[in-house]
This record gives structure tokens, sequence and C-alpha cells, in this order.
């Protein structure tokens, strides 16, 4: 049986203050231009102990051989046949306002039917942005957080051998694509909100008195902020000030489900309307078991027959009655559910009527 679990949502308590939580500008924005950039490689492991790519797997051939040519070794890729060697996908996150010479991670994952990267060392391989342009290279041990263990029929498997990373192997050799920070700053929100918006806006011009505003908000998303005189090519401590400053967000009201863990998250805004809801069960259970006749002892004509025995059981519970009024909160619709016994499932069927009856003032959303 699946536990319910109903997360609350409600406000900050201060004491001695009314006021609702507040949150830091880093925690709500993201400053514009300022962002990762995904890179990615194809390269080589080696090392493996007979976990590698199969003969059926052409290019890792191909690709060694191309690499020995390199080294100034001339051979026939058809003739290679290497089960040391796996051909692998590695993937990085270039760090904005990254310099040459920063080490980040890197991720390896198997293209081909290698089984297992365990104890494998990448070659050098070169990473490249989405512009084509090599930004980085990595090499390095493989690092996997599962192994397999056991011969033929007899294998044991633990989490996922074929994906592994390189902590640290990525070296970066070409400065990150960051646009240069002007005289405007623009503050990104991480989930689009008009009122949201327009706190930001007053927050930060109340906070940095000029003779006119700073910062004006262009919409539910994008916050322009324009650079006090005082702070002239001093962006950078600005910003650092600027991501300092406490806004109160404002959240819409939203109901979150999931069916899988049973989980039931609802906002502090949720209300419900006047609203009587009655839920009961009918089950029923029909099951069929198999009795053997046997004949008499050496009874000359008599044969075992299998006859089926069926039973229908029918249970009708009694239905089970919730009264919200006006203004329920949340904490109410929580005690009310509980005080029924409620379900997983009987909760999100709850949710949807009330929804389907216009009585639930709040998103739902199931995940």
């Amino acid at each position: 049986m699946k536990r319910l679990l109903i997360l609350c949502l409600t406000p900050l308590l201060l004491l001695g203050s009314n006021e609702g939580e507040h949150v830091r500008l880093k925690d709500l924005v993201s400053i514009e231009g300022v962002r990762s950039n995904q890179l990615i490689g194809y390269g080589l492991v080696v090392g493996l102990a007979g976990t590698g790519d199969r003969q059926q797997t052409v290019f890792p051939a191909q690709s060694l051989a191309n690499m020995l040519q390199q080294m100034g070794v001339s051979v026939n890729p058809a003739l290679i046949t290497v089960k040391n060697t796996a051909a692998v996908m590695v993937t990085a996150t270039l760090p904005p306002f990254a310099q040459p010479g920063t080490a980040v991670d890197a991720t390896v994952a198997a293209m081909g039917d290698c089984s297992n990267l365990q104890g494998g060392l990448l070659v050098l391989t070169t990473l490249r942005g989405i512009n084509g342009q090599v930004y980085a290279t990595v090499q390095g041990q493989v690092v996997t957080g599962g192994f397999v263990a056991g011969r033929s029929q007899s294998v044991q498997t633990v989490n996922h051998p074929t994906v592994g990373r390189i902590p640290n192997g990525v070296l970066i050799e070409k400065a990150a694509p960051s646009l240069p920070i002007g005289n405007t700053v623009h503050l990104q929100l991480r989930d689009a909100d008009f009122t949201t918006s327009a706190r930001i806006a007053a927050a930060v011009n109340k906070h940095f008195t000029s003779a006119a505003p700073i910062a004006h908000a262009d919409n539910a998303a994008l916050v322009s902020v324009t650079l006090p005189p005082s702070y002239d090519r001093q962006s950078t401590e600005f910003i650092s000030e600027l991501e300092t400053l406490t806004v109160e967000p404002d959240r819409a009201a939203r109901v979150v489900v999931n069916e899988r863990t049973g989980t039931i998250v609802l906002g502090k805004d949720v209300r419900i309307a006047p609203v009587a809801v009655l839920h009961g069960n009918l089950s029923v259970v029909i099951q069929t078991t198999f009795d053997v006749s046997q004949p008499a002892p050496f009874s000359p004509n008599g044969t075992t027959q299998v006859i089926p025995q069926t039973n229908v059981a029918v249970k009708d519970e009694k239905a089970r009655n919730v009264v919200l009024k006006q203004g329920a909160t949340v904490e109410e619709l929580v005690k009310a559910l509980s005080a029924i016994g409620s379900t997983t499932r009987d909760v999100i069927a709850i949710l949807e009527n009330l929804r389907a009856a216009g009585a639930l003032d709040a998103q739902l959303e199931i995940i």
C-alpha cells in the first residue's frame, strides 16, 4: 500500500513581523548573457578488460586506425580486432567567464556495444561548442558508478557501468563566449510573473536612489536596470550588491500531484469554495478455484475430473462525507482528507472533481 505524503507550503512566520517570505534576487533572476554552454566530443576509451566494443561496431576500429596514423603507425581498420577499446561520446559544461586553464568535469557514455567502461582511460579528445569551434580538451581515467560481476549467464550488474565521469578532466582552451556587461543589465526571471517583476523593479529603485528610476519591468520575465553614475566602470560590484536585495515573490496557487510516489504538494494560496464531497468504494471480487474429483478406487470407467468453482463477493463501503466552508484553507483540506482515510488515488480523484466543479481555486498539475 502506498503511503500518502501531503506537503503544505505556508508562509514563513517571523517573530515580531507580519512580512511574508523574502528571497534574494540572486535566487529569483539570472543575468542576461551570463550562461553556461554545452560542449560535446567523440573519443576512445582504452584499457578495458575485454569489455570494449565488439567486431560489429565498425567506427571504433576506424577511429583507432586514424589515431595510429597520426602517430606514424599505418594499419588496416579491417584487420583490427581490439576488445579493450570503446567509442564514447564526451559531454561537458563550459561555465560562464571560464578562462583558459580552468578544469571542469566531463561525462563519458559508450556509443557501441561496450558492456563496461570500468577501469578505462579516455585518450585526448577535443570538445566543441554549437558553433563547431574547439573550446576544451579532455583526457583521464573514467570513474563509473557501477560494475559487472560474473560470467556467462550468471552476471550481476550494479547501477550503470556504461556511463562514467572524469573529475576535473576537462581543460578549457578558449574563453567562454560570454557577453560583456554594459551600462544596462537585464534581469531574467526564472519563473515569469508580472507581480514579481514589478516588485523587483520597485526594490531596485528603492535601494539605489537617484534622480530618475534606474529599473523598469519590461515584461513578466525581464527587468532592465541601468547602472547608476556612482558605479561607472564597476559593473561587477553593482551586480554583487544587486544580488543581495530581497524581494517577496508572488506565486500562483498550484496543486502538484505525483501519482507514482504518492506525493501531493499544495501551495499556501490554495482556497476551496463551499462544497460537499461524498466518496465511497464499490469493489467486486471474483475468485475461481479448481476442485479435483477422483473416481472410486479400482473403478473401471472412472476418470479424474477438474471442476471449477467460482465465488463472487461484492463489497460496497459507506460513502464518506467531507464538507468545506467558504474560504477553506489548505490545512482544513488536508485534515478533512486525512480524517476520512483517503488514499493517494482517492485524493487525486477528489482534486480532479473539485477542479471540474469549479471549487478549487488553483492550478492542478499531475506529473
